[in-house]
Order: C-alpha cells, then structure tokens, then sequence
C-alpha cells in the first residue's frame, strides 16, 4: 500500500478504518500477540496506544452496520459519511479502527502495509464551545469565593474571648495549686 498518512502533532477527532485482510484467528489476535503488536508494525506507526485501537468482524455489528457504528459509536458527523455509507455497510470481513488519541498527540507519518488497507479517515464531532453565563444565582460571585469582609474581624474576636478565657481559668488554676 502505498498511501501515507501525515499526522501532526496535536491532532485530535481523527478516526481511521481499515480493511484487515486476515481470517479468523489470526485477525483477531492482530491486535497482540505473544507481546508483540503486528497493527503496530502493519500500520508503520511509532507509537500506538492499544486502548485507542479496535479490531472486530464487521459480523459484530449486525443491525448497526460499520457506517452506524462510526456515526453513533465514534461520533462520525453522518455528513462525512454520506459518500461512503454504502462501501462502508458492504464491508466484511475484520477492520481496524484507529482514533488520534492512539498517536498519543505525537506527529509521525503513518504508512499502512499489508494486511492493512484504508478505507477512510473521518474527523468525529466536535461540540461549539459555550462560554455563556451560568442561570443559577449560586453560581455568581467573586473569583476569590471569599466571604463578606466585616464578617471576618467578628468571627476572629469571639474565637479571641474563647481563648482569653480559657488562658485566665488556666492561670487562676495554677495561682490557686501554687499556693
């Protein structure tokens, strides 16, 4: 395969398939086996992080489909899917799929071989960011949360006429046993 994949450093909402033309057995041990990792090597990658890698017989995902399961399960837009929905359904076999967040924010240049073959890269959904105020009234206040400051010296005097007293009854105690 000659198709190269540049990612750069901070990439993030990436997610990658592909075909893994393996049977049975040997696919689903692709992932790892006896320590090694042959996704890996296969993929031509660096780093890769097996928690952000999955490999499945695209049979798991009967009723759903590969298309279903990247839009609802990755959070593909199903915009980007529009195009590919039919060649992704048709797919069988075993597939790879491979988040950013398996590149550990790395760059490096991905070069799949066999076993492997692209089917598509697919960005997942990102949320508008919100910076509107908050309705509750508990959530209004100063940056510091400190309280009101006259608050403050009267909270500090009656923990003063605690301790005053107490020192006064220690000394009256030790005037009265030393006499």
């Amino acid at each position: 395969m000659s198709d190269k994949i540049n990612v750069k450093s901070g990439d993030r909402g990436l997610v990658w398939v592909f075909a893994v033309d393996l049977e049975g057995g040997e696919a689903a041990n692709f992932n790892r086996r006896n320590g090694e990792w042959p996704a890996q090597k296969a993929l031509g990658a660096e780093t890769l992080d097996p928690e952000h890698v999955e490999v499945f017989p695209v049979s798991d995902l009967e009723g759903v489909g590969l298309a279903g399961y990247l839009e609802d399960g990755m959070g593909v837009p199903a915009d980007q899917l529009e195009d590919m929905r039919a060649r992704l359904d048709a797919q069988s076999g075993w597939v790879m799929v491979v988040t950013s967040k398996a590149l550990d924010g790395k760059a490096q240049t991905l070069t799949p071989r066999a076993p492997l073959r692209l089917i598509g890269s697919f960005s997942e959904e990102r949320p508008a960011v919100s910076f509107k105020t908050l309705p509750s009234e508990s959530a209004k206040g100063t940056v510091s949360g400190g309280s009101d400051k006259t608050d403050v010296p009267r909270q500090r005097g009656w923990l003063w006429a605690v301790v005053g007293v107490v020192a006064l009854a220690i000394v009256l105690t030790l005037v009265l046993v030393a006499k």
